[in-house]
């Protein structure tokens, strides 16, 4: 079951509860992003999935604008800096790496949010985002190859590769699921994208295709 539904759940039983905080609107603000992209971000449908008032809304923001400001300040915490966090857990580069790749997999298959917001990047908000998101993540990622050992512009390097084979596997994973493999077959997939990118350069080049 996808992640946004899920969320959008949550709130909605937790607004029930008790009063709304800003950051429950921000996460119903991603959730609706995720089924539908900026455009349901609306103030009313939104109210409605909270079991809220526009009151309650207009209590915590200024505008839709600034409830999108916080959904992607929100977005930019759960969906990077705190699986960083998760990841730095393991004193291991090379396993911090591997959390990293699996995490991102697994949320990005559960979570259409990171394509929809790839998909609206054209918005100057999302495109801010978007930008401080990307320096950060492949930042992260190239410092992992600098720990592995590798020099600045190779770690750097493979720290797009890297991202960029992340942002591949999402956008298929969404469009054409079945092309990619699952259970087993996908542990050892990563397995081998991972042991591609941390290979020195020219060495046992010619394995690549049965390690993947």
């Amino acid at each position: 079951m996808d992640m946004a539904p899920q969320r959008a759940k949550a709130l909605r039983d937790s607004g029930a509860r008790q009063r709304l905080t800003a950051q429950d609107w921000a996460e119903a603000a991603l959730a609706a992003m995720g089924e539908g992209g900026l455009a349901a971000v609306a103030v009313e449908p939104l109210a409605a999935r909270l079991g809220a008032t526009k009151g309650s809304f207009y209590w915590h923001f200024a505008n839709r604008d600034a409830l999108i400001d916080a959904a992607l300040k929100r977005w930019e915490e759960i969906g990077t800096e705190a699986v960083i966090a998760e990841a730095e857990a393991e004193p291991d580069p090379g396993e911090r790496l591997r959390v990293l790749l699996v995490r991102a997999t697994n949320r990005s298959a559960a979570d259409p949010l990171d394509v929809s917001l790839l998909a609206t990047a054209a918005h100057p908000r999302v495109a801010a985002a978007l930008a401080r998101v990307t320096a950060r993540r492949i930042g992260y990622v190239a410092a992992l190859f600098a720990e592995l050992g590798f020099p600045e512009d190779e770690a750097r390097r493979r720290g797009l590769l890297a991202y960029t084979a992340c942002l591949g596997h999402t956008q298929l994973g969404h469009a054409v699921p079945e092309s990619l493999p699952a259970d087993a077959a996908r542990d050892r997939y990563l397995d081998g994208v991972i042991e591609t990118l941390v290979r020195p350069p020219n060495g046992g080049e010619g394995s690549d295709n049965e390690r993947i």
